[in-house]
């Protein structure tokens, strides 16, 4: 028998009593010689009767050897009295008896000078009908620690040693298997502007700030809580005998640790946390299971970010209907996409200097066969969170080109504006949306307008001027939408490749006369395109005078209600009938929003 690799084996040699004598002796002394682990002959009684040098050398080096006639039983209990040597004893008492076969015990065993445990293998067979029995001392030490490290490994978080997301589980599962326990609740915290922290600064300098935050939520905790990490920015923690109440004074210490600015990469940067609490005992019988505790936690805090960031929220069932709702909301959607439940409106833009119709822009609308007609601000932020948004995008596209082309063929020329997402935008598939979807309909690509908003410009200017560009050589017009309440800096402006500013509604309503803030901020948006080589849209157009003031100030297009509300498909030619059509130039002007 070999003992495992990296183990340790001591060098043998054979110690017997003197009455051990004869024939058979000399046979067991021979196998004792044959195994590279310190080895001990048990006579029926458990006295030990012959050694291997390997034992008397290990009982050395340990500072406490245990000679031949010294009794086994009592020494392995001497040595630590626990359960595992108990059990040892037993089963040798057994073994010598032959009322079992073998023995295999592990035991630890603490250094007679202090320090770490070690740990041993102990086998031990009967080698005749007398009773005697052989006992073999394996250290499997280096094992052992092996073993606990990999362990622990598995269930911490590598970058801050926090107990990770199944290790959590485990832990909140074990408070709430007592029915009539203590209270137990738990708090989700995620990091406000984390990703801004990752964008800007880089991911080492945004790990620099997850181990920072686990000190200080460490230190805001008691002594029976416990913080964990999920992934991300996601810390949950498992407060052990508190309820509700208790939980969110933890809470609001929490958000304190976040008053201190964090130093990352040289620089102080003010940061602040939206936080979840759910209390096992606090919507009527007890919670069972860790999953449904941290989902309801998870729902607070998805909550108080909506609420504006930096705050705290409780968990309350209308939370969890609402939750579902979104669910089985996307799958509706998901179906609504491909089976025809999807309608667009469209309303027109005109062009202020000639009152002609300029264009219109698509609007999605989602015909429900139970809800009836929804507006977009019902469903597109479900399509947003469910990874809805690019199929939605392309049918949309689809469906406007293929109208407009209809339209064209009508002699009706309009050009059609589609509002894309930020995500057609992030994954890169923005230009290759838009020529299938002309390809498709045969609509000329200067009928188009592809749309997108001043804050989606401003994530990422690089990949969207790059996009830009190349929609523009292809002859596809594109707009900023909402400009002014985004944060563009003038130099990514100047180097986005766009033709149109939409200013934006909030603007253009409180533009109540020349002379007021918003119709200076107006003038200075269309001085600012034409500086850039645009034109300007002044969108939300909703009375007479805001029209008048809008051409007074320069805009090129205006839209909104006072010109016409959106309407389906059907009923544009009849709007349009009788009104002039601006002539087809190379590009022309209309966006969405």
């Amino acid at each position: 028998m070999r003992p495992p690799p990296g183990e340790r084996v001591l060098p043998l040699d054979v110690r017997r009593r003197p009455s051990a004598g004869g024939a058979d002796a000399v046979l067991v002394e021979a196998v004792l010689d044959s195994l590279p682990s310190p080895t001990v002959l048990l006579d029926p009684d458990g006295v030990i009767v012959m050694v291997n040098s390997a034992w008397t050398a290990a009982g050395l080096e340990h500072g406490a050897p245990i000679e031949i006639g010294a009794d086994y039983y009592a020494d392995a209990t001497a040595l630590q009295d626990d359960v595992d040597a108990q059990r040892l004893v037993a089963e040798l008492r057994e073994l010598s008896r032959g009322l079992r076969s073998d023995v295999a015990v592990d035991r630890a065993l603490p250094s007679p000078a202090g320090g770490a445990m070690h740990w041993y293998h102990v086998q031990a067979r009967r080698v005749d009908q007398a009773g005697h029995v052989v006992v073999t001392h394996t250290d499997v030490t280096a094992r052992v620690v092996a073993e606990q490290a990999s362990s622990w490994r598995a269930r911490h978080d590598h970058l801050t040693e926090l107990p990770n997301r199944a290790h959590l589980h485990e832990l909140i599962d074990a408070e709430l298997q007592h029915p009539d326990g203590p209270p137990v609740a738990v708090l989700f915290l995620d990091v406000d502007g984390f990703k801004d922290v990752n964008d800007s600064l880089g991911h080492d300098v945004g790990d620099d700030l997850l181990r920072q935050l686990a000190g200080r939520l460490i230190a805001g905790t008691r002594s029976e809580d416990t913080v964990g990490r999920l992934g991300g920015d996601e810390f949950v923690v498992l407060c052990r005998n508190c309820d509700a109440d208790g939980a969110q004074k933890l809470a609001l210490r929490f958000q304190a640790a976040f008053d201190k600015p964090f130093q990352l990469g040289g620089r102080a940067v003010q940061l602040s946390a939206s936080i979840g609490i759910s209390a096992a005992d606090a919507m009527g019988p007890r919670c069972t299971r860790s999953t449904d505790l941290v989902r309801d936690a998870d729902l607070a805090m998805y909550a108080a970010k909506a609420a504006g960031r930096n705050r705290i929220r409780v968990f309350t069932p209308d939370l969890r209907s609402a939750a579902q709702r979104k669910v089985e909301l996307a799958g509706e959607l998901r179906e609504a996409i491909d089976g025809g439940q999807l309608v667009l409106h469209y309303q027109p833009v005109v062009h202020l200097p000639t009152d002609a119709v300029e264009g219109v822009e698509a609007l999605v609308r989602w015909q429900h066969p139970e809800r009836g007609l929804l507006p977009p601000g019902d469903f597109l932020p479900v399509a947003e969170q469910y990874e809805l948004i690019a199929p939605l995008t392309r049918w949309v596209l689809a469906e406007a080109t293929r109208q407009a082309a209809e339209w064209r063929a009508l002699g009706i020329p309009v050009l059609m504006g589609v509002n894309v997402s930020a995500t057609s935008v992030a994954t890169g598939t923005l230009v290759d949306d838009v020529r299938c979807a002309l390809a498709a309909s045969g609509l000329p690509p200067e009928q188009l307008v592809v749309e997108l908003t001043e804050t989606t410009v401003a994530e990422d200017p690089d990949r969207a001027a790059e996009q830009f560009s190349s929609l523009r050589i292809s002859g596809v017009e594109v707009a900023i939408d909402d400009f002014g309440t985004g944060f563009s800096s003038l130099g990514q402006l100047v180097n986005i490749p766009a033709g149109i500013l939409k200013v934006d509604r909030s603007l253009v309503t409180g533009a109540a006369d020349g002379r007021s803030q918003s119709a200076a901020a107006i003038a200075a948006v269309v001085a600012l395109a034409q500086a850039c080589g645009m034109r300007s849209l002044a969108e939300g157009v909703e009375t007479g005078e805001q029209l008048a003031l809008a051409a007074e100030l320069g805009c090129t297009f205006a839209q909104g209600f006072h010109i016409a509300r959106p309407m389906p498909a059907e009923q544009l030619p009849a709007w349009i009938a009788g009104r002039p059509v601006v002539a087809r130039p190379r590009r022309g002007a209309t966006a969405t929003s």
